[in-house]
């Protein structure tokens, strides 16, 4: 596979990335008082998410490409969306809890469709399906707890 097609598909990953620290800024300190046994995988996730961001970075430069290191609109959108769910939610750690759920799913979504698409190179295959493993773990932990709730 060549870089052309490799360097597209790493830098959405490394959007969505963006994203989902981006989102992890809203939800801090929301929910602690009631669920302080979450922060530790929580501050776990924040720092994984850093590191899944610079690996992204290297890759997409070592693979002589341009990183963009923005965030993605509809992780705009759904950030915006966090607001206003949250404004008028009755239950404010619940609706937390529920967005960091939906938006660790749309991350496993998007790298599984990378690694489906067929446009990553070797390398790039296998970076994006260590950082899957790891969005797996930390969506199972919150899924968990989201259906005891």
């Amino acid at each position: 596979m060549n870089n052309d097609k490799s360097i597209p598909v790493l830098n959405d990953l490394l959007n969505i990335t963006n994203d989902r620290i981006a989102g992890f800024a809203k939800v801090e300190d929301k929910v602690w008082e009631t669920h302080s046994d979450l922060r530790s995988t929580y501050d776990d996730m924040v720092s994984r998410s850093t590191d899944m961001k610079n690996d992204l970075i290297n890759l997409i430069n070592l693979k002589g490409g341009e990183a963009d290191n923005s965030t993605s609109v509809s992780g705009a959108f759904h950030r915006a969306w966090i607001d206003v769910k949250n404004t008028f939610a009755s239950d404010k750690e619940e609706s937390t809890l529920e967005n960091v759920v939906f938006g660790e799913k749309a991350a496993i979504d998007a790298y599984e469709d990378a690694l489906e698409s067929g446009d990553l190179c070797p390398e790039s295959t296998v970076l994006v399906s260590d950082q899957l493993h790891h969005l797996k773990a930390s969506y199972a932990k919150f899924e968990t707890l989201e259906s005891i709730k």
